[in-house]
């Protein structure tokens, strides 16, 4: 078997790259449902999660370019377009979300899609040898995992 330019079977990398591109195409979704309760958010706690809000979708801006990059680094071109993200997306579309409560279940529910979605990349990625996409996978969701548990329990 004939290794790609970075020790990785090259079908499996194209694989990865593939599966990496629908967790951009859903980070490109929450990372927007993000910005629009970001900007939307009404009420007493507006000022908390106002500031929470952009603390997350500033976190999700930085994971898009790394999973861009990653997908670049497999061989394979980043999907890129609105029309390629709906096309893929899992994770629920926010619109209009002025309620804090409905903005931080919407936050839980779309992390738990992404969190499926990285699950399955992290179980392919230690198939493949690729360390790169296991340390990225194995990262997001730990970061990820401690963000639900948070909304989680300040929705109780």
């Amino acid at each position: 078997m004939t290794l790609n330019s970075i020790g990785l079977n090259p079908e499996k990398a194209k694989d990865l790259a593939n599966d990496l591109n629908d967790l951009l195409a859903n980070f490109q979704i929450y990372y927007q449902n993000l910005r629009g309760i970001h900007w939307n958010i009404k009420g007493k706690r507006f000022f908390d999660l106002h500031a929470k809000f952009e603390e997350l979708y500033t976190d999700a801006n930085v994971k898009v370019d790394e999973i861009a990059e990653r997908i670049l680094t497999l061989g394979e071109t980043p999907l890129h377009t609105f029309e390629d993200y709906t096309s893929h997306g899992k994770v629920p579309v926010g619109k209009n979300i002025s309620q804090d409560e409905k903005a931080v279940q919407l936050i839980v529910e779309s992390l738990t899609e992404l969190l499926k979605i990285e699950r399955d990349i992290l179980d392919k990625s230690g198939d493949a040898n690729d360390e790169g996409t296991n340390s990225m996978m194995s990262d997001f969701i730990t970061e990820q995992e401690k963000t639900v548990w948070m909304m989680k329990a300040w929705l109780s």
